[in-house]
């Protein structure tokens, strides 16, 4: 077994992440050796538990997501509707697949939907870290992209959709990534989105969007 050791200065109060698994056994011992290397797990078996996770006051920035989850855990539909919530609520959120199901399928699939990595069962702890690492450093620049002023936006959209259809996910993501950076803090995100609380406040109900609870 190849061990990978702590990062220095790396501390669990920095690094939430959450396990999205339907084998409790795996889910433990990934869990366990993951929260070795200073993460901060959080653990879910479903779409339910994942989601009340997302909707916490304090959302994991990392995901490593089974896509067979119940109750059809021979497909990847439950798996993708976890993605397509977690990166409609949070954006910025880097979703880490896992699957056994049939590659080629799964990988187009889930980096359509917006998946950050993608990673075939079974993958050892050592190659799971690597991925996290990564997603750490792309998260991490991206914060600073943010302190400057600039904000990366990535969607799918289906050519035929039309311009406006593509501006509106794109206005959309912007906003969620706006209050989610600020904790939605309506002052601070009108600041940086450049408009008034009033306007924020109006596109809040144009998307439907509510604080998490």
């Amino acid at each position: 077994m190849t061990h990978v050791k702590p990062l220095a200065g790396e501390t669990q109060a920095d690094r939430p992440l959450l396990i999205v698994e339907d084998d409790a056994a795996l889910r433990g011992y990934l869990a366990s050796a993951l929260g070795d290397l200073n993460y901060a797990v959080q653990q879910a078996h479903d779409r339910a538990t994942a989601l009340a996770c997302l909707t916490s006051a304090s959302p994991p920035g990392l995901i490593l997501l089974d896509l067979g989850l119940p109750p059809a855990p021979s497909t990847m539909a439950e798996g993708l509707a976890v993605l397509d919530e977690c990166l409609r609520l949070t954006p910025s959120t880097k979703v880490i697949v896992l699957t056994g199901q049939d590659e080629r399928a799964a990988a187009l699939e889930a980096v359509r939907r917006g998946a950050f990595d993608f990673l075939v069962k079974p993958a050892s702890v050592a190659t799971i870290t690597q991925a996290l690492r990564r997603a750490e450093l792309f998260a991490g620049e991206e914060a600073r992209m943010a302190e400057a002023g600039e904000a990366r936006v990535q969607f799918t959209a289906r050519l035929d959709e039309g311009p406006k259809e593509v501006a509106a996910a794109a206005e959309e993501q912007l906003l969620r990534r706006a209050l989610t950076e600020t904790g939605y803090n309506i002052a601070e995100t009108g600041r940086r989105l450049g408009m008034a609380r009033e306007h924020v406040y109006y596109y809040l109900n144009k998307y439907g969007i509510r604080r998490p609870e």
